[in-house]
């Protein structure tokens, strides 16, 4: 049984694609069709692809690798937050800072800042 039908995925609405401007070439392969301005997404190819992600997400957190759950927009976050913690792994539901993935470095050393100045607002040394 796959891990979601594609009458799942129809109800979800996952087959709306990008306004047909804001794509990707080397998407095409994966659009169905356009209709009103919307690339339609191929449903079809889309259920093999999200089993093969799934069983290799699976196989990664069963060996101890880490998977970043990320949905930020407004519907999708209460879901992510859920299934993230669920699953103990880390989420982003809230705004994607630029950087989060290719200059975390810098990134962590800013929030560790940050709690230093909530740690110091809260014993009222600010």
């Amino acid at each position: 049984m796959p891990v979601v039908t594609m009458k799942q995925l129809l109800e979800a609405g996952v087959h709306f694609g990008h306004q047909t401007r804001r794509w990707n070439p080397k998407m095409a392969r994966y659009i169905f069709t356009e209709r009103n301005g919307i690339h339609i997404i191929d449903l079809q190819k889309s259920v093999p692809m999200i089993e093969t992600a799934y069983q290799f997400l699976r196989d990664a957190v069963a060996n101890g690798g880490t998977c970043l759950f990320v949905g930020t927009k407004k519907q999708a976050q209460d879901a992510i937050r859920e299934e993230a913690m669920r699953a103990q792994q880390p989420y982003v539901s809230q705004r994607w800072l630029g950087g989060m993935l290719t200059n975390f470095q810098t990134i962590r050393k800013r929030v560790e800042r940050l709690r230093e100045i909530e740690d110091m607002r809260d014993r009222g040394h600010l």
